[in-house]
């Protein structure tokens, strides 16, 4: 019997998972620290659990994992070890991995690649998926947009391949169900290139309305993200260092979702539509 467990069972990515496992006809395991407020479908078995704690994970049983890391300290590689050690009916492994393991930054320290390696040696069959930019990300731009129909962010020739959620989602679930994927790293975009002004016009096409952008410096578009999306400050300079990189040197622009999952993958006008409740102009 195949038990399916899916870690991050409310995030952007796992909840999707267990929405298309569930319409594949399978029963997954759902991990959530809050199982009362998950909210997932009734057929789904909906457990409690908390990956900084192993020794208390339900794992009896698990078959096949989706694998989220832990991104607390230096703890990423240790905990995901105590997982694997922990799940010893385990066979498959798909990691939500990033494209940062591949296009790593000078002196960047990415806790993903040790978590990679670890998996790697656990002598099960392993799928690394390594999305790039999510197109969630956009919501730090929801509020000015609700309020204002305005984007302010720097860089506006700046090229990126975001991602929808669910796209990723369908590389996991491919790759947990079907074999021919084991061994594999997926480098994951989305399916077009956008200058940052092209990606605000986007999200207004999704939008059916007209979402102007306003040019900041990288010094305003950093204090903004602090001050008004909350981001602590080593955050938002994470994110600008590689907002500033796809000015000079442009998100590569991959073709492995359709490879895996057989189309194309969604636009980002696709992703705004698909999020207008929470992009509506507030009144």
């Amino acid at each position: 019997m195949v038990t399916i467990l899916v870690t991050g069972a409310t995030g952007n990515v796992g909840r999707h998972v267990v929405d298309l496992l569930v319409k594949e006809g399978v029963r997954p395991r759902a991990l959530t620290r809050n199982p009362d407020k998950a909210g997932l479908p009734a057929d789904v078995e909906t457990v409690k659990g908390d990956l900084t704690k192993p020794d208390e994970l339900p794992l009896d049983g698990v078959t096949a994992a989706f694998l989220l890391p832990v991104l607390e300290g230096d703890r990423a590689a240790d905990l995901a070890r105590a997982f694997l050690e922990r799940a010893r009916d385990l066979r498959r492994v798909v990691f939500l991995s990033t494209d940062a393991v591949a296009v790593q930054r000078p002196g960047s320290n990415e806790p993903h690649q040790s978590v990679e390696k670890v998996i790697e040696a656990a002598g099960v069959e392993w799928t690394h998926v390594r999305p790039g930019e999510f197109m969630s990300n956009k919501m730090i731009w929801a509020e000015t947009i609700r309020r204002e129909n305005v984007v302010r962010a720097a860089y506006p020739d700046a090229i990126g391949t975001p991602i929808h959620e669910v796209d990723i989602a369908e590389v996991a679930v491919r790759a947990l169900l079907d074999d021919g994927h084991a061994g594999r790293a997926y480098r994951l975009s989305g399916p077009e290139a956008l200058t940052t002004r092209q990606q605000v016009a986007a999200i207004g096409e999704g939008l059916g309305r007209e979402i102007r952008y306003e040019a900041l410096t990288y010094g305003q578009a950093r204090a903004t993200l602090i001050r008004d999306v909350g981001l602590p400050w080593d955050i938002a300079e994470y994110m600008m260092g590689y907002y500033a990189q796809f000015n000079e040197e442009p998100a590569d622009l991959l073709p492995t979702v359709e490879q895996v999952i057989g189309r194309r993958g969604r636009t980002l006008a696709r992703w705004a539509a698909d999020h207008a409740g929470e992009l509506s102009v507030l009144n």
